[in-house]
């Protein structure tokens, strides 16, 4: 009998390490919980983004115009966004309008977020008022402004004496990028200042009592303290910000519509309308694919640049 039940026990032992097998490429024992909640995942993943991916680069180096017949063409798709001012036009648009959106965010947003976290009546409340415009669409809040923008805002302009102010800024060459910049931020500032909030809530308040102690200001407390221990959430709010920025779609369709004379013609922008309404559907996928890749670059020098920045 004690044989019968020591061999029991063994080959118990035994199915359940077998059932909990270590992993080829980790020494960890990986329960196969895991790879049921894992692997459809990432086939859907996989469905959904990489296949739809790569047949868009298979049509970038045709000349398809999504529908019907369509030749191989090798690189010139490639070529000929090099020598069109109108893509260059929009990836110039794009960037420096990705700059300013981002700087202004993450600003906005940490001075929001410190001023969140201090001792001050209905913190709560206030923080949920400025989270409230990232849960709206920026679409619809988009026609909103618009109004604003053509009307109000004009008026207001006419009154006061201000010339440039007088006239629409959406019908300007020079100004109609205010709106949009001005839209995108007031979007964007709410989540990013979620972020920060949530890094300093990870700061313990007991170095701020040693600092004060020290004779430490509270701009010397936020420069030598506050701000290097939000180092890795003021990293992602920057690629976070600038990867949307430079996603900028949805302001300019409801803004702007790409105009006047081209003049607001965002990458993603330009894609779309060149892509699904102008015929151009392998020649703007081929700008897709080159947008992809430069928000490729940009992101990893992003990156490189703060984890240096966040090890000093």
């Amino acid at each position: 009998m004690a044989q019968s039940k020591v061999v029991g026990i063994r080959t118990a032992d035994a199915a359940a390490k077998a059932r909990k097998r270590p992993s080829k490429f980790s020494n960890r024992k990986v329960d196969r919980a895991f790879y049921w909640m894992a692997v459809p995942a990432a086939l859907i993943f996989t469905l959904f983004l990489y296949v739809p991916f790569l047949q868009g680069v298979a049509y970038s180096f045709t000349n398809s115009q999504g529908y019907g017949r369509f030749s191989w063409i090798g690189f010139k798709n490639y070529g000929a966004l090099f020598r069109d001012g109108r893509v260059g036009h929009a990836y110039l648009f794009t960037l420096l309008i990705a700059i300013l959106i981002t700087l202004l965010v993450n600003f906005i947003a940490l001075f929001i977020s410190v001023a969140l976290n201090g001792k001050i009546a209905f913190k709560n409340g206030f923080r949920v008022i400025y989270f409230i415009p990232y849960t709206l669409s920026v679409l619809v809040i988009g026609y909103v402004f618009k109004y604003i923008f053509m009307t109000p805002l004009p008026a207001l302009g006419k009154a006061l004496g201000i010339g440039w102010l007088s006239q629409s800024l959406l019908t300007s060459e020079h100004y109609a990028w205010v709106p949009i910049v001005f839209l995108s931020v007031w979007q964007a500032v709410a989540y990013s200042t979620l972020i920060y909030l949530a890094g300093l809530q990870t700061i313990d308040s007991e170095v701020y009592e040693a600092a004060s102690i020290d004779g430490a200001n509270e701009w010397q407390k936020f420069w030598r303290i506050t701000f290097p221990l939000i180092g890795p959430f003021f990293t992602i709010n920057l690629v976070l910000t600038l990867k949307n920025a430079f996603n900028t779609f949805d302001q300019v369709v409801a803004l702007t519509a790409g105009g006047p004379d081209s003049k607001t013609e965002t990458v993603t922008y330009l894609i779309y309308k060149g892509g699904l309404t102008g015929g151009e559907y392998a020649y703007q996928t081929a700008n897709a694919v080159m947008f992809f890749i430069v928000l490729a670059v940009i992101a990893f020098i992003q990156l490189g640049i703060s984890r240096r920045g966040e090890k000093i």
